[in-house]
């Protein structure tokens, strides 16, 4: 088969990628984005080479020296640090880049137009990008209960069918995928900080235990680039700030290392949920 090219950014699901491709019998190429790919991702390819995040030039030398015509893009990439006093500097775009920015976004530079630019100018080169969960599809979340020893509390239930609709409004809008809710109140929206920092925030302003973490996909989805990810480290933060029960939307959302994730939330007594609205019934 033809070698896979990975655009890597920052956590492990690049590195689940890799594996899961190169069990599949493909080479992993893979252009790293510099300063959020993990070093560690080297072992996991076959070719390996750091790019520049708005260097769009290099990352398509990379793929298209090495034979690639399709590519998965996955890992993220640190939002604020594109807002830190050092950003003109740091993330110098090549001409590629430049175009895209001043030309295809001028008037739009949403997430999704941005994400969306990219796969454009990636096929124009002749590198299809594909869907990111094609090596990892034992990784997404399935529908219902997914933690066998721990359920949601009949509270908790209450706090998903009225919390859910809330959570895509504002994906809806593209302030951010997720919300934490305790008796209908909604203690924290997501923004440009991230889940893990918003998860940090709700433990903050809640002391009560049980709350709950509904996160979405965006309403613009597109799953060759923006699959929301849930991994160990979300379970732990999600354990410090006393949180009872984490909602996902099956089929749309990667439980990083699945069942590593699983086990430590029914460790920690927190339920995970792979809600689907027309299926639940009230308890």
């Amino acid at each position: 088969m033809q070698p896979l090219g990975l655009i890597a950014g920052e956590g492990i699901f690049p590195l689940l990628v890799a594996r899961g491709a190169r069990a599949a019998g493909r080479r992993v190429v893979c252009a790293a984005l510099s300063g959020s790919a993990w070093p560690q991702l080297r072992e996991e390819c076959d070719a390996f080479k750091w790019v520049g995040i708005t260097r769009m030039g290099g990352w398509i030398r990379v793929l298209k020296s090495a034979g690639c015509r399709e590519a998965i893009m996955v890992g993220r990439v640190v939002k604020t640090r594109m807002y830190d006093r050092w950003r003109y500097l740091r993330y110098i775009p090549d001409l590629l880049s430049a175009k895209i920015w001043f030309h295809r976004l001028r008037h739009d530079r949403t997430p999704h137009a941005m994400l969306s630019a990219i796969a454009d100018t990636l096929a124009d080169y002749g590198i299809t990008l594909i869907d990111s969960t094609t090596y990892t599809l034992d990784q997404l979340a399935s529908p219902g209960v997914m933690t066998t020893g721990r359920q949601p509390t009949d509270a908790q239930w209450v706090d998903i069918r009225f919390g859910w609709e809330i959570c895509q409004q504002i994906s809806r809008m593209d302030v951010g995928q997720s919300i934490a809710i305790l008796n209908r109140d909604v203690i924290a929206v997501e923004a440009l900080e991230g889940t893990n920092a918003m998860i940090e925030r709700a433990g903050q302003l809640c002391k009560v235990p049980g709350w709950t973490l509904i996160k979405v996909a965006n309403k613009h989805q597109d799953m060759r680039m923006d699959v929301p990810t849930v991994g160990v480290t979300t379970i732990e933060k999600l354990r410090e700030a006393r949180a009872g029960c984490v909602v996902l939307e099956p089929g749309k959302t990667v439980l990083l290392e699945k069942q590593k994730v699983l086990e430590l939330a029914e460790r920690y007594k927190i339920a995970i949920v792979g809600f689907v609205p027309s299926e639940v019934k009230n308890p």
